[in-house]
């Protein structure tokens, strides 16, 4: 039996492998962009399937397809939002800046497949027409930004919202549990003054809720579809309440609130929603890097480092040290963190690719933020499961750390002076004792009132 079928299209016959649902200009796509192997997601396809799927419910509104035609698009269309096809979808990322290549992959998936569901042989076009019918009142340029936000809004509010409110929730617990715990504070990773081990963890878990924020603002962007402005942004060729139609039972289908872009020039021609949701991303990135890094530290040791916490033991840490155990969660959300900030950087490049009616870099945009979303809620959800939900506090070696530290002569300043306080800090660094030892030696206050100033309960606040 023949492994392919010959296509056509506009440049003339392509060879298709016979099992494919896609067409000529898919393989055409295959061939010229054998670049990387990356694929778009699952979730750019589920949106790409999903909108292709609402295109055709308004098209049949408008009486512009027949009921049995329209119902054979959107069974397959169904399909392919549901994840049923995603083997038919082998373009490079890195492929025409339009995404052209992975919408026309789309609609001969969906036609080639339609055809079959009416009985008609993959290639046959007079049933459903991959640019005539399943294309139809839409244009790569209008489509393909709207699935950037499609899936980049669906992936946030039901994935990475979700993972960071869990990460919150973990943090605020931890905060609560650690209330109790004095511990030494710390600038420029030196000592500074006492503080509660719960102050520490409520900070991380208000740099998440106020990360959320940012997301959720940035997000409000993504609302917006370019879906309805075909080519250029001026809607030739799509009837003039199509994208009302359309985002309409896109709404009904996801339960979300997009809506038609205001101005389609600025919808097409720019990306800048994608670049703010990044740069919000980017942010939370930060956030967390230093959340990770931060318990790294607190964990190091665990004689040797500070030691203030015991993080969960998840796996060896050596293959030459027995008994070595590395705080590898962390290390590995610091990596994600990483990653994403370098996506930021692509995809604000991306964003400079907006040449008059056309942002011409999307496919990059598209990959490289929903990667950052994925890698997010993944690298949160491990974290918060493998590492803070089992962490605890050594309350011994905290307090055992504060009477060591320098900084406890701060307390001493407001009665005796700043010089005076700073000598007996010196003074004891310089002897090896504590300042509470230096400052009863030398004298310079009632003990009582020594042991008062020196308590480090009334210096670490509420």
């Amino acid at each position: 039996m023949a492994e392919h079928r010959v296509e056509k299209d506009s440049m003339g016959e392509v060879k298709v492998p016979k099992s494919a649902y896609w067409g000529a200009q898919t393989q055409r796509a295959v061939e010229n962009f054998a670049i990387s192997n990356r694929r778009f997601s699952r979730e750019f396809l589920k949106a790409l399937g999903m909108v292709k799927h609402v295109a055709c419910q308004a098209n049949r509104d408008l009486k512009l397809l027949d009921g049995r035609r329209a119902k054979a698009i959107l069974k397959a269309a169904e399909e392919v939002w549901k994840g049923k096809h995603d083997g038919h979808f082998p373009v490079d990322v890195f492929q025409t800046g339009s995404g052209t290549s992975t919408n026309m992959n789309a609609n001969e998936v969906i036609a080639n497949r339609a055809n079959e569901i009416l009985g008609v042989a993959s290639g046959e076009k007079n049933a459903v027409h991959a640019n005539d019918h399943v294309n139809m009142s839409q244009s790569s340029n209008d489509v393909i930004p709207t699935c950037l936000h499609v899936a980049a809004l669906f992936q946030l509010e039901e994935e990475l919202l979700p993972a960071l409110s869990a990460l919150e929730k973990a943090l605020h617990r931890k905060a609560k549990q650690f209330h109790p715990v004095l511990k030494i504070g710390r600038t420029h990773l030196q000592d500074a003054v006492p503080m509660r081990l719960g102050q520490e963890f409520g900070g991380y878990a208000s740099m998440v809720a106020h990360g959320k924020i940012r997301l959720k603002k940035s997000g409000e962007g993504l609302l917006e579809l370019a879906l309805g402005g075909t080519a250029v942004g001026t809607g030739l060729n799509a009837p003039k309440n199509f994208a009302a139609l359309a985002i309409r039972h896109l709404n009904k289908a996801s339960g979300k609130a997009f809506r038609e872009a205001d101005n389609h020039f600025e919808a097409q021609g720019a990306r800048d929603a994608a670049v703010e949701m990044s740069g919000s991303l980017k942010t939370v990135a930060v956030s967390l890097f230093k959340i990770a890094n931060d318990i790294r530290w607190l964990g190091s040791g665990p004689r040797t480092g500070i030691g203030e916490i015991h993080i969960p033991a998840v796996q060896p840490g050596s293959s030459i040290m027995p008994g070595k155990v590395n705080p590898v969660m962390a290390e590995a959300l610091m990596q994600v963190c990483a990653q994403v900030i370098g996506n930021d950087t692509a995809i604000g490049l991306g964003g400079m690719g907006g040449n008059f009616e056309l942002n011409v870099m999307m496919p990059l945009i598209i990959d490289n933020l929903l990667e950052s979303q994925r890698l997010l809620t993944q690298g949160v959800m491990v974290f918060t499961e493998k590492c803070v939900l089992g962490l605890q506090a050594d309350d011994e070696r905290c307090r055992g750390m504060i009477e060591k530290s320098l900084a406890m002569a701060t307390a001493l300043a407001p009665r005796i002076g700043y010089d005076k306080a700073a000598a007996i800090a010196k003074e004891a660094y310089a002897s090896g004792r504590t300042i509470r030892e230096v400052a009863q030696e030398v004298g310079v206050l009632p003990n009582r009132e020594l042991e008062k100033l020196l308590d480090p309960l009334s210096q670490a606040g509420n």
